[in-house]
């Protein structure tokens, strides 16, 4: 399975609903939306409403919610209501970590009590009725996430840039963790968030990515078409490799 997932957070909002529409119309899988607290991140986006509304313009649409907030849970019955597909959040959350809201999990941090923490989100997201979805920073091992973690999810969400913004550079060391994943658990999906473009996503699915997420990309060029098709190839020719 591989899919492409342009994200919203570099469409014009203004016509959402069009802008949305016309990439899937060019072949994208998913939306991928990103929603931010202004704590978690130092950016402040979007919540439920615009969900809402957006899977009003696109009812058939699969969104793709990704949650870089501090109480993920916080979220997950208005984000069901709201009609997402995945609730995806980042276990550096401080809900998760006993209100530690250090950009990165410390060296003494319980990893077995937010692996627990984290298990309960996933069993109240798919209480819902939504995929449940892990993301994790740049600079966060993979063996954070442990055996019984790893099996309840979905997904795992693979952030190749530093969460908050759009239009950053690639790092290659974040996708490389897809490697020891799936050795850990081969049916698991795994999708990349940052940087992704055509210089950059045959690096990606040689690390077994399948699922990819790109914004500026996409969004920033006048036909969504040629960029959408040209990642399509890239994927195509690294799976028969």
């Amino acid at each position: 399975m591989t899919l492409i997932a342009p994200s919203i957070l570099s469409a014009d909002f203004s016509k959402l609903g069009q802008e949305a529409q016309e990439v899937l119309n060019c072949g994208a899988d998913w939306l991928h939306v990103d929603v931010m607290d202004g704590n978690f991140v130092p950016n402040l986006t979007i919540g439920p409403p615009v969900i809402s509304a957006l899977h009003a313009a696109v009812p058939n649409a699969f969104l793709d919610c990704h949650f870089m907030t501090n109480d993920p849970g916080f979220w997950i019955s208005s984000t069901a209501k709201a009609g997402a597909s995945t609730f995806t959040f980042h276990i550096e959350a401080p809900s998760v970590r006993s209100g530690r809201n250090s950009q990165y999990i410390d060296p003494d941090e319980d990893l077995e009590a937010i692996n627990t923490a984290c298990t309960r989100l996933v069993e109240e997201i798919k209480a819902h009725g939504l995929k449940a979805g892990l993301s994790i920073k740049p600079k966060t091992p993979a063996s954070v996430i442990g055996d019984d973690l790893l099996k309840a999810l979905d997904l795992v969400l693979l952030m190749t840039v530093e969460p908050g913004f759009g239009g950053q550079k690639y790092i290659p060391e974040a996708a490389e963790k897809a490697i020891q994943l799936k050795k850990r658990r081969s049916d698991l999906l795994i999708e990349v968030d940052g940087g992704i473009s055509d210089a950059t996503i045959d690096h990606a699915c040689s690390c077994g990515i399948d699922a990819f997420v790109a914004g500026s990309y996409i969004f920033g060029a006048s036909d969504r078409s040629i960029p959408i098709t040209l990642l399509r190839k890239h994927m195509v020719s690294c799976k028969r490799a």
